[in-house]
């Protein structure tokens, strides 16, 4: 079968690997859509970020999804012929958080096209996948791949709304108009949030973000005193704040507009931050990391298979995975791309 395999900076290869044996609990998915996401172009661009490097050749992909094309003798959720969404993360359901209903935090987690541990794990960008059953998780038959391939970042943001708590009638920014900025405003909407604010350095994503729910947009290069300006008066308008471009000056620029007590849940990842903490000590903000998901996986597959969100807006390009490292460019370009996907099918 192909994969696209990483094998530092700018060197994507197309290449032959072999398809793994089928066990009785395991599940083989003809994979059709694979979504680019910001750690597969991290890999690409750079060979890793931080201190996580690309060490031995490692498929990409972990926002897949495809058709079922085989199961093992014990497999009774998903048959021969079903359209899933493979969640990438394999917990190990063994250690103290996994059995303490934080499996995002598994001690021994194994997730899709990751080089955090060595031997990497093995993505997803693939012809054929064999994964475990508890990893494909059923949509229905009309659902586009393409749309089922965004259950994985939704489901990072619906953890993110999680963290954040009860929205219902909130007031809720959003910095950061990416894919995943884009997704935190799809998830404040669907929890009831009553205004949402997004934010970019940019125009470019700022009509989406309109589209997708946020019922305000502001770019704060071009207009640096419009958010403190209306929604700065009496210590700020804001309940929640969904940080998700990862910048430290999106983070503290928008202190001002937080009100006294409001919540702020980090999704971006941008390395080390330096933090005012005298203000974060008198507003006293509540401020909230929030990695990866857990039973969100399955929230997010039931909120596309029941077309109670449409995320195919947000899919700029399609593109056949022979031109993988086309579709990796076209991705990097934020100024032209939202959300770019291999077709494998």
């Amino acid at each position: 079968m192909r994969a696209v395999v990483i094998h530092a900076a700018k060197d994507l290869r197309i290449e032959e690997r072999p398809v793994p044996e089928l066990g009785p609990l395991d599940v083989r998915v003809r994979i059709e859509a694979g979504g680019i996401c910001g750690s597969d172009l991290h890999y690409y661009q750079h060979g890793g970020f931080g201190t996580i490097r690309v060490r031995e050749p490692m498929i990409l992909g972990h926002e897949i999804a495809g058709t079922v094309e085989a199961v093992g003798g014990e497999v009774s959720r998903v048959g021969r012929g079903d359209r899933v969404a493979v969640n990438p993360s394999r917990a190990c359901g063994r250690c103290r958080y996994c059995q303490a209903g934080q499996q995002q935090h598994c001690t021994d987690m194994l997730f899709y096209g990751s080089a955090m541990r060595f031997p990497h794990v093995q993505g997803g960008f693939r012809d054929v996948l064999v994964v475990e059953e508890r990893q494909a998780v059923k949509l229905p038959a009309h659902v586009p791949a393409a749309q089922a391939a965004f259950a994985e970042p939704l489901s990072v943001c619906l953890h993110a709304a999680k963290r954040a708590g009860p929205l219902l009638g909130k007031r809720v920014l959003v910095t950061g108009s990416g894919p995943i900025g884009v997704l935190a405003v799809v998830a404040a909407r669907a929890a009831g949030a009553s205004e949402i604010i997004a934010t970019d350095v940019v125009d470019g994503p700022l009509p989406m973000a309109l589209k997708m729910g946020a019922t305000g947009a502001i770019n704060v290069m071009a207009e640096p005193e419009r958010l403190k300006a209306e929604y700065g008066a009496e210590k700020g308008a804001f309940d929640v704040m969904f940080e998700a471009s990862g910048n430290q000056h999106a983070l503290t620029g928008a202190f001002d507009v937080v009100r006294p007590g409001g919540i702020i849940v980090q999704i971006g990842v941008g390395g080390n931050f330096t933090l005012p903490m005298n203000v974060l000590v008198a507003k006293e903000f509540d401020l909230r990391g929030s990695f990866r998901f857990h039973e969100e996986f399955e929230w997010a597959v039931a909120m596309i298979g029941s077309g109670s969100v449409d995320l195919s807006p947000l899919l700029t390009a399609s593109i056949p995975v022979e031109r993988a490292v086309e579709a990796f460019e076209l991705a990097g370009n934020k100024s032209r791309a939202m959300k770019v996907q291999l077709a494998f099918a």
